[in-house]
């Protein structure tokens, strides 16, 4: 583990290439990330949780944690407290990017309540476009290179609209680089977008963001991830 890296890092870096925590049922409790994001990601029998909690408390909560009890809506609201909100169930997708890419970034759509949500919970975002919607780059969770996407108009767009955008974005990260994305999923057009575009399942998480970084206007969540 790199000097000053939160331990999850490594976690994922090693989920990229395929090895997982033991699926034996065991919490691995550690602090919340360096912008104060709490989390549980879950692994196949395998769960971390980022809290300030201490273990005692959380297997108190969720004694089966490893196994899905530390996903339970009752540990989640307990984890939030009354300082951060929860977020979704997300499926947690990894993907190597193919570089070459040579869009420059764009503000244009900055006003996108896509875009926005990314600027607000995200650091070093870069955001490309074409014709049927928005990529968006950005480092979110311990450090983590995220991608997301979304369609301007998702009943318009042609077949492949969504896995073109994808495409777009793997090809500014550079060839090899991990690149991970969480889709809800209940939202099996863009699921089925990003396993299409290469993407692999490795897992599943909820995220729990400080209350105070939502800025007044900026919705938690856009309509949808789609694709």
């Amino acid at each position: 583990m790199a000097s000053g890296e939160h331990p999850l890092a490594a976690i994922l870096r090693d989920a990229a290439e395929g090895r997982f925590p033991a699926a034996d049922g065991t919490v691995d409790v550690l602090p919340p990330d360096t912008d104060g994001t709490r989390a549980i990601v879950a692994f196949t029998g395998r769960a971390v949780v980022l809290t300030d909690a201490s273990a005692e408390e959380l297997a108190d909560r969720a004694p089966d944690g490893g196994f899905g009890s530390s996903l339970a809506p009752d540990v989640q609201s307990w984890l939030a407290g009354t300082s951060h909100v929860p977020g979704t169930l997300d499926a947690v997708l990894v993907a190597r990017g193919s570089g070459g890419g040579d869009a420059q970034p764009t503000r244009v759509h900055d006003g996108h309540p896509r875009v926005a949500r990314a600027r607000q919970h995200r650091r070093d975002v870069s955001v490309y476009a074409d014709d049927h919607g928005v990529v968006i780059l950005g480092s979110g969770l311990v450090g983590r290179l995220e991608l997301s996407v979304e369609l301007f108009d998702p009943e318009s767009a042609p077949a492949g609209a969504g896995r073109q955008l994808i495409a777009l974005g793997l090809a500014h990260v550079p060839e090899g680089d991990a690149v991970w994305a969480q889709v809800s999923p209940g939202n099996a057009r863009s699921l089925r977008s990003f396993l299409a575009a290469g993407f692999e399942p490795v897992g599943s998480e909820v995220l729990l963001w400080p209350r105070i970084r939502l800025a007044p206007g900026v919705q938690r969540l856009s309509r949808f991830n789609v694709c």
